[in-house]
């Protein structure tokens, strides 16, 4: 008879074989080697800092943040795909899903995962952080109308960024704009 495992969850946390980190008000507490790997950095140079450094630019970071406080009051976890920035600076496409601790606290303690999507989804034109933000919402399927709702703006306004995405990316329609988008070759 095998002798049962003893479970070592900071082990297991620390070689996850996807980022992970603790964050307390978008600042990171603690992350594991997948995390700085992926971001290019060494874990003790992320520790006690902002998320703001993974993200194209500041700007990106309070929309971001803006955007999910009200889904993660709404149902206390957040998931998207969005563009994030390396410590080289290269731009690529990241899945972020992650949770608050305390449901009425959704900046507060937290629990979050990074995975890397370039692979399946290159970032392949030079985007505006804006252009990258109304990216991001297309590949969820959200209409203009909807974007123009969620980031304030008028829907004539997100209608101009598109049509500058669609020439950018070379595409004839919105439905082609979104495969280039996700990396889908048609």
């Amino acid at each position: 008879m095998n002798a049962p495992l003893a479970i070592d969850y900071e082990t297991i946390f620390l070689h996850a074989p996807v980022g992970m980190c603790i964050s307390e008000n978008r600042t990171i507490q603690s992350c594991n080697e997948a995390l700085a790997a992926m971001f290019g950095y060494a874990r003790a140079d992320l520790v006690g800092k902002s998320f703001c450094q993974l993200y194209p630019s500041a700007d990106e970071f309070l929309r971001t943040g803006d955007r999910i406080i009200p889904i993660m009051n709404a149902k206390g976890r957040y998931s998207d795909e969005r563009i994030m920035r390396r410590a080289s600076g290269e731009l690529f496409w990241c899945h972020v899903s992650g949770h608050a601790l305390k449901a009425k606290e959704p900046l507060g303690a937290g629990i979050w995962t990074f995975e890397d999507v370039s692979e399946k989804r290159p970032v392949t034109a030079e985007l505006t952080p804006r252009e990258r933000e109304i990216a991001a919402l297309l590949v969820e399927g959200k209409t203009s109308k909807v974007i123009a709702r969620q980031i304030d703006l008028s829907p004539r306004t997100v209608e101009m960024h598109r049509a500058r995405l669609m020439r950018k990316f070379e595409a004839a329609t919105s439905s082609e704009l979104v495969h280039k988008l996700v990396g889908v070759q048609l």
